[in-house]
């Protein structure tokens, strides 16, 4: 399950479960030591799967970095990393903006 999930409307649920939801548009995942391979590369292609899915962040724990993938096809991704406290990450999927102040503020580091 992912860390962070927006949905864009309704939450569509998977059959009858209340915790798998179908219809994510944005997933933030906090990267650990023990799942930071995973969430790179089986958990990005699962998610993938998903129609509605168009953002992925990863932020690191133990330090400000920042993985960013956006969705430009449905086959195609961009990519772009952030290390600075200063910038900015657009989040065209949900037409929101945040800094990496905004994300690391009151973690030590």
């Amino acid at each position: 399950y992912p860390d962070v999930m927006v949905v864009r409307g309704e939450p569509e649920y998977h059959q009858e479960r209340t915790d798998t939801i179908n219809n994510p548009q944005l997933i933030i995942e906090v990267l650990s030591k023990s799942t930071s391979n995973y969430d790179r590369t089986d958990k990005f292609r699962a998610y993938r799967s998903i129609a509605s899915f168009q953002e992925y962040l990863l932020l690191d724990q133990d330090k400000i970095y920042v993985e960013h993938f956006v969705k430009t096809d449905p086959k195609c991704w961009s990519f772009r990393e952030y290390n600075q406290e200063d910038e900015a990450i657009a989040l065209s999927s949900v037409e929101y903006q945040l800094t990496l102040t905004d994300i690391y503020n009151k973690v030590k580091l």
